[in-house]
Parts: structure tokens; C-alpha cells; sequence
């Protein structure tokens, strides 16, 4: 008896300390498709949740709490002969220490995602070998997902996972499908390019900075949580007076502006004229936004 317990408990632990690393919902939207059999999405939805959830995508070992939360929105435009032409919006959150509120870390939209799937067409990931188009953009994802999450809890993080999904795109690049070109504007090479290159550093040093030095200490000092995230803008005009119109800035206000200005429209003040006219200069597109600051 004794024995079938340790075996029981060492199951029930292995099984918690091998959990994979994400917690993803994902929905697929057939609503623009004059297609009568809708089967073929729910089983594409079904299938891609698993292949996402179910997955192992690093050697680290995760808790379950450690899950990082996503959700992939995508939305079909045509279908026809089992090819799909369609846009992903994929969002990423993590918690904040000592709260019960989930912080944005990645909020975009990719308009160029056309595949191939066949119902019930089983879908793997192999790190060398081009599978296909829907595989690499979704794994690429994961790993730009996963890659932000650990650049908010240590400095540089990220790295393994960005080159990863650097190694992806240079698999996928062969193939000729839409958005992992080199020479393509906002494409899948350009933002893990960008994410990889110290040209664009301050954005990496942003990420720990604004989390784990700002947000994450909020529950102990709002006062200094909130200096450290205004700090923080100035390692953007950094990077933009060196790169205007800098790719990772508009990735970073997309999923942030929202929050930044319900942090400075509460609780203690910080030199809040400053700190607009920084903002305008960084992200003049949220211009809106950061008037609605109130002080």
C-alpha cells in the first residue's frame, strides 16, 4: 500500500513540476466565411488549443500558477479548398506581485497569416524542420509570448526564447508565405529581429524596469512603484531619438497605454507635466490617451 502511495504522489508531483508553459485560449472566428460546414473551425480551434496547451516548449520546469495566460483571436476572412487566409490578434498577461491584477505585456495583430489545414491533421513543432506555415507562426508566437514573460522578471530573459523564434523564422523564410520576410514592413523577422538587436536594448531594460522594479513593488510602495514606471519613459525617448517610429515602442504603448494612464491618474503624484509631454514625444498616437491623465 505504502508503495502504490509513493507511486501515486510521485506521478501527481512530476506531472505538476513538468506543466507546460502556457494557459492560451484560443478562438477562431468563421463568422465572414459563407461556409455551411462550420465543423472544420471548432476542430481547428480544438486542435490548436492543444497544441499549444499540451505542448512542451522549453526544458524549464513550470508550476502551474507559473502558467503564462494568453489568449489568440483568429479571425477567418476566406476559406476555400482548405486554405485559410486570416489576421491573429495575440494577447499575454502576467500577475502582479502581491495583487490580484494582470498586467498587458503583449497586445498585437498580425494580418498576414494564410495556411493550409486539412481537418484533423495532426500538428507538431520540430525546432529544425519547416512543418508548416500555420505551425511556425503559431510556435513562433509562443516563443515571443514566452520571451516577453521572462524579460519582465529578469533583465534579458527572454533571450533563448527570442532566438528560438529567430530560428523559426529563418526556417519559415523559405516557404514564401506572407509576413517573415527581411524586407517586409512590421513583419515577423522585423519584431524578434528587433527584440535580439542592442539597438533597440532600452526597450528589454524597459520591460524588467517598468515590472519587476515598478509594478511588482506597488503593493509595498505606490509612491516609488510609480516614480520607477515614469522613470522608465526615459529609456524610450532614448531609443527613439535614435530610431523614431521604433517598432517595439509601438508594441509597448499598444498593450500599455490604458494602463499607464490609469497608473498616473491615481494615488500618489509624480511630476505628472513632465511626464505627459515625455509620453507625447514617445507616443504621440495615444495622444488622447495622455490627456485623459488626471491629476
Amino acid at each position: 500500500m505504502r508503495n502504490i502511495l509513493l507511486v501515486l504522489f510521485c506521478v501527481v508531483f512530476f506531472s505538476s513540476a513538468m506543466a507546460q508553459e502556457l494557459t492560451c485560449t484560443v478562438t477562431v472566428n468563421s463568422d465572414q466565411v459563407s461556409q455551411t460546414n462550420q465543423q472544420i473551425f471548432k476542430t481547428l480551434e480544438r486542435s490548436l488549443s492543444d497544441f499549444i496547451n499540451k505542448n512542451k516548449w522549453t526544458n524549464r520546469s513550470y508550476q502551474e500558477n507559473e502558467r503564462v495566460n494568453a489568449q489568440m483571436f483568429i479571425t477567418v476572412t476566406n476559406f476555400e479548398n482548405n486554405r485559410f487566409e486570416a489576421n491573429i490578434q495575440i494577447q499575454s498577461s502576467r500577475p502582479v506581485f502581491n495583487t490580484s491584477y494582470e498586467t498587458p505585456i503583449f497586445n498585437y495583430k498580425d494580418d498576414q497569416f494564410n495556411f493550409e489545414y486539412i481537418e484533423f491533421q495532426p500538428l507538431v513543432f520540430n525546432q529544425n524542420v519547416y512543418e508548416s506555415n500555420l505551425v511556425s507562426v503559431i510556435s513562433y508566437y509562443v516563443y515571443i509570448i514566452l520571451g516577453l514573460d521572462a524579460d519582465t522578471f529578469s533583465l534579458e530573459g527572454g533571450t533563448e526564447y527570442y532566438r528560438t523564434a529567430q530560428g523559426i523564422v529563418t526556417q519559415a523564410q523559405g516557404s514564401n508565405s506572407a509576413g517573415w520576410s527581411q524586407s517586409s514592413n512590421r513583419s515577423r523577422f522585423e519584431l524578434v529581429d528587433n527584440l535580439l538587436s542592442n539597438t533597440y536594448r532600452e526597450y528589454r531594460v524597459a520591460m524588467y524596469n517598468y515590472h519587476r522594479k515598478g509594478l511588482d513593488i506597488f503593493g509595498d510602495n505606490n509612491s516609488t512603484g510609480k516614480q520607477v514606471i515614469a522613470g522608465t519613459m526615459n529609456l524610450f525617448e532614448t531609443m527613439v531619438k535614435r530610431r523614431p517610429n521604433a517598432f517595439l515602442i509601438q508594441t509597448f504603448f499598444d498593450a500599455k497605454s490604458e494602463e499607464i494612464q490609469n497608473i498616473f491618474s491615481d494615488g500618489p503624484k509624480v511630476d505628472i507635466v513632465k511626464l505627459k509631454e515625455t509620453l507625447n514625444r514617445i507616443a504621440p498616437l495615444y495622444s488622447s490617451t495622455w490627456n485623459d491623465i488626471k491629476y
